[in-house]
């Protein structure tokens, strides 16, 4: 579904990304690992369009998205989650969730049922929710849109246990219904748990990719490129 080949890119002049690989097929979760700085959010703008890609290829479908504008990206088939959560704070829990939709089965009525909190804040303005509900709340505006792939960045960042533990509860019950995942987290254990395959960045650099049992079972990647 989604491959990066060899991508470079950065900010004007300054290179963040090197030499990244990855690739996530219909069905799957990969998880995007690294420490803080090694280049994961550059790759997830890269993606979208939002940053310049400088070399390399990205390719959905085997059509190359060099220059396509991130609304198209967003309209072949990739729902983005972003860091920091991004809601609309004027709008409400409804308003946002309706501002970008698309028809398919992911409708404000399934949402709310995957998310029973935002049933109960549907009136609030984004900027009245809590961290966590402005998370579920981010994820369901992304699958609003009814994409083929869900990209969540920094996808439980900050978030109480509790507020975890539900929203990756909800991103198992996505992988069950056969979505496609590129998550990027710093919970290892809910990481392994999830994904299919792991693809770790150092500065910007694909430098290790395996399954999640390999990786489970490879304390030296671990400590090496996570320090975990």
């Amino acid at each position: 579904m989604l491959v990066l080949d060899h991508v470079q890119g950065g900010y004007g002049e300054t290179r963040v990304l090197f030499d990244v690989s990855l690739s996530v097929g219909a069905g799957e979760v990969v998880a995007l690992l690294g420490r803080n700085g090694m280049g994961k959010t550059t790759t997830v703008r890269t993606i979208m369009g939002l940053q310049p890609r400088q070399g390399g290829r990205i390719s959905l479908d085997g059509g190359d998205l060099l220059g396509v504008a991130p609304f198209h990206i967003a309209r072949r088939g990739i729902g983005l989650v972003p860091e920091g959560r991004q809601v609309f704070p004027t709008l409400s829990v409804e308003e946002n969730l309706v501002a970008t939709a698309r028809p398919g089965v992911w409708d404000v009525a399934s949402i709310k049922a995957l998310f029973p909190r935002l049933a109960e804040r549907r009136r609030h303005l984004g900027r009245q929710l809590s961290g966590g509900e402005q998370q579920m709340l981010a994820i369901g505006r992304a699958l609003a849109t009814n994409p083929r792939l869900l990209i969540l960045d920094e996808a439980t960042e900050g978030l109480a246990p509790l507020i975890r533990a539900e929203i990756w509860a909800c991103l198992g019950r996505l992988k069950a219904s056969g979505m496609a995942i590129l998550v990027i987290d710093k919970n290892l254990d809910a990481i392994l748990r999830l994904a299919d395959r792991c693809v770790v960045l150092e500065k910007g650099v694909t430098v290790w990719a395996g399954t999640a049992l390999e990786l489970g079972a490879a304390p030296e990647v671990r400590e090496r490129y996570l320090h975990i």
